[in-house]
């Protein structure tokens, strides 16, 4: 005969507040990873899935703490320790696909379907370390969960992965909580608790054990989400240190240091005639690729220069030169207008003859619209 069942409403909300962290933070250290070396982008893409895949682990187990039945039950601790394994490892998958691939439409659906995977994988993995108590499901119950999850996580990754804003990231961490949350407590609604007897071993997972693995990994999420937090809104620092200034006495004139002497700038060289010559770079449209050797486009002009596309971002380090596709390096400054294109772009230069349009690649485009304040 099947058991009742209720829930601790308090860890129910604990539940839902530990999704939403793990998934901030996880998807939060995954912003911006096109632009760091490769050896970085696995680190964090290692970090990111340990905290989603354990926010995943975490959110089940504050929920199953929260279950209450009639009667005492365990966890098989092996089966609980790879159903954390599990859900780490998957929606580790599911990153690689987006983070070390040429993301399309067609792979953020299938890592939005890898990490829906790994949140049905964690769940009845958890779930089978039941011990003293059998779950029995219903095909309907299941059909349902998997529904929810594939569908919610895929979402949730196309929200956050196809304009990584700050705004889409937030939107793909309420998805991506949401997709763990209901699968969770609708599974468990179409779950059937059965009394069973304890296997002949002594090696069990108790509530009191459990609730204190629980905390730490909750403690940890907790951590990594307020670092994360702290630099999501960078521009939400500056009024920190406001003061009333009627409550501070005026200061001491100081005598104003001398301004220190700008940087000159190091004209470009280019080739017309036979003849070397020099460009101001805040004269120059852009930079274009050509084989070790670029392009220049200046005005009317379009000439030869020495500099390969490596060498010209180097030099021009520290100046508005942006590189917004592997073949072109251009002046923000030149810009006229901007066009989205699906999952690229392409920003004009009315006032260069000489160029037109230049492509703008997916992997810069997030780092373009920054720039240009879109």
């Amino acid at each position: 005969m099947p058991l009742d069942f209720s829930h601790n409403a308090w860890l129910v909300l604990a539940s839902f507040a530990i999704a939403l962290m793990a998934g901030f933070t996880g998807l939060s250290m995954a912003r911006g990873l096109s632009r760091v070396p490769a050896g970085e982008r696995k680190l964090r893409v290692a970090l990111s899935a340990l905290v989603l895949g354990g926010g995943i682990w975490s959110m089940h187990f504050v929920a199953m703490l929260g279950l209450q039945l009639p009667i005492l039950f365990f966890y098989d601790p092996l089966v609980t320790l790879i159903s954390a394994l599990l859900g780490i490892l998957v929606v580790g998958l599911g990153l690689i696909i987006l983070h070390f691939r040429k993301r399309t439409p067609v792979r953020i659906t299938v890592a939005g379907l890898v990490v829906g995977t790994g949140i049905l994988g964690m769940h009845y993995t958890g779930m089978a370390g039941m011990q003293a108590c059998v779950a029995e499901y219903t095909l309907g119950g299941i059909v349902i969960s998997v529904t929810i999850s594939l569908v919610l996580a895929t979402l949730a990754v196309w929200i956050a992965y196809w304009d990584r804003t700050r705004r889409n990231v937030l939107l793909g961490t309420l998805c991506f909580a949401l997709a763990v949350v209901a699968l969770h407590y609708i599974a468990i609604w179409n779950t059937s608790f059965l009394e069973a007897p304890l296997p002949e071993f002594d090696l069990i997972l108790g509530n009191e054990t459990l609730a204190i693995v629980v905390t730490l990994a909750a403690f940890v999420i907790c951590g990594a989400f307020l670092l994360a937090g702290a630099t999501f809104f960078p521009e939400a620092a500056e009024g920190e240190a406001v003061v009333d200034v009627g409550m501070v006495p005026a200061p001491t004139p100081i005598a104003p240091e001398p301004p220190e002497p700008a940087r000159r700038l190091q004209p470009v060289p280019y080739e017309r005639d036979g003849r070397t010559l020099f460009a101001e770079p805040a004269s120059i449209a852009a930079f274009r690729a050509e084989g070790h050797y670029t392009i220049l486009y200046r005005g009317a002009e379009r000439v030869f220069c020495p500099w390969s596309i490596s060498e010209a971002e180097k030099r021009l380090d520290g100046t508005d030169f942006v590189r917004v596709h592997r073949s072109y390096l251009v002046n923000p400054a030149h810009v006229t207008s901007f066009e989205r294109l699906k999952d690229s772009g392409v920003i004009y230069f009315e006032g260069v003859p000489s160029l037109g349009k230049v492509p703008v690649s997916r992997s810069r485009l997030s780092e373009v619209r920054d720039l240009l304040g879109l």
